[in-house]
């Protein structure tokens, strides 16, 4: 049975505005109502719930923080936050298509595109009308984006040509339009490519077993011609513009596997207050007390680390190298958070009934996706020392 009320050990949520506990308590409902019954099913099948995609578009899940005017809510970045863990307890897989949509197309579309892109796409990709990808990471450089291979040039006529091929792209196969990085005579680049555009394909990324009930693509770009007033991102170049959302991304990631986490601890608080071994509830053994003591520890503390992170970026006060750390903590203390309570359920932790291996799995591809557990660590090094260990 999915809990209504969310954990919440220390107070989180007298911290919390009414706006914001009214966002969180409208997408726990969602989850609970329209995630949860289904999810399962699809993740065993390896097929996205895409009946709701409209309904997440109606809710206003897909870039709430941006304007009005967009269509978008203006909620403050706390509030995303708890969207993002609400729908991460659903699954891994909604929270990402939530994200990418959000973080990830609609994001440098308003910072970085032209007044007539950001009127044209982001009413349509607020509404779920249109779904959107983001291609940055290449078959041979994740960690290392400045080394795309990935190329643009100019042509007559204010047209640009582009050759290279993106890998791990979630919504790709789904999306209508593409942001795809490429480098050019001027630095790297940012071009919204459309679905259909000759030469462009997004060949689905099969036998995954993790994020199963998520679109991961390919995208290849062979001679793909665009228009320049149309596709190209005026606003930004070089790498600063893919890392500014991929920053916005990460902010979310570290909201919603928290979601995860609660998810797995109460399930395995419940199962070990339902569970009887040798005459009584296995919560009343040491080992069990011990490894749920220590699920709710760490889960308060990464609210706490989150909800601190959230309001120093709503004042613009969040620094990259503050989300990286709230990301890498986060993410790892919701991995084993999810490790112990598969212990709890014992034999019971694998099976689909419960939601524990699903979330274990999802968990190792969001440990990897955006920025590896060790890149997060040296970012957040190169800030407290000053001294770069991962590049000249």
């Amino acid at each position: 049975m999915a809990s209504s009320e969310m954990t919440d050990y220390m107070g989180f949520q007298q911290l919390l505005t009414e706006e914001e506990r009214m966002v969180r308590a409208q997408a726990r409902q969602f989850v609970n109502a329209e995630v949860l019954p289904v999810i399962e099913e699809h993740a065993q099948a390896a097929t996205f719930p895409r009946h709701l995609i409209p309904r997440m578009g109606e809710l206003g899940f897909y870039g709430p923080n941006l304007p009005a005017k967009y269509g978008c809510a203006g909620l403050s970045g706390v509030a995303y936050g708890l969207l993002m863990y609400e729908l991460e307890r659903g699954d891994s897989g909604i929270r990402s298509f939530a994200s990418v949509q959000g973080s990830l197309v609609m994001y440098p579309i308003f910072a970085y595109g032209s007044e007539a892109q950001r009127e044209h796409w982001l009413p349509k990709l607020a509404r779920g009308e249109k779904i959107g990808c983001f291609g940055l990471t290449e078959p041979d450089f994740g960690s290392n984006p400045g080394g795309m291979r990935t190329r643009a040039v100019r042509e007559p006529g204010g047209k640009w040509r582009i050759n290279g091929a993106k890998m791990w792209i979630t919504n790709g196969s789904l999306a209508d339009v593409a942001v795809v990085w490429a480098k050019t005579d001027e630095g790297i680049r940012g071009f919204l490519v459309e679905k259909g555009t000759p030469g462009f394909s997004a060949p689905e990324m099969k036998g995954k077993w993790s994020l199963r009930a998520s679109v991961t693509s390919e995208l290849v770009l062979e001679d793909v011609i665009v228009d320049e007033e149309r596709s190209l991102l005026p606003g930004v170049k070089g790498l600063k513009g893919p890392l500014g959302c991929l920053t916005q991304a990460r902010y979310g990631i570290a909201w919603g596997v928290l979601g995860a986490a609660e998810a797995c601890y109460q399930s395995a608080l419940e199962y070990a207050k339902e569970r009887i071994q040798f005459d009584k509830p296995i919560a009343a053994t040491q080992l069990q007390q011990e490894k749920l003591a220590w699920m709710v520890t760490e889960l308060t503390k990464g609210q706490l680390l989150a909800l601190q992170l959230g309001r120093l970026k709503d004042e613009h006060k969040a620094t990259p190298a503050q989300v990286s750390m709230a990301k890498m903590n986060n993410v790892n203390a919701a991995r084993e958070i999810c490790l112990r309570a598969r212990t709890v359920h014992g034999a019971n932790g694998i099976l689909g009934e419960y939601p524990v291996m699903r979330h274990m799995a999802n968990l190792e591809s969001v440990y990897t996706y955006e920025g590896t557990h060790d890149m997060h660590l040296l970012i957040i090094g190169e800030e407290v020392t000053g001294l770069s260990a991962f590049r000249g």
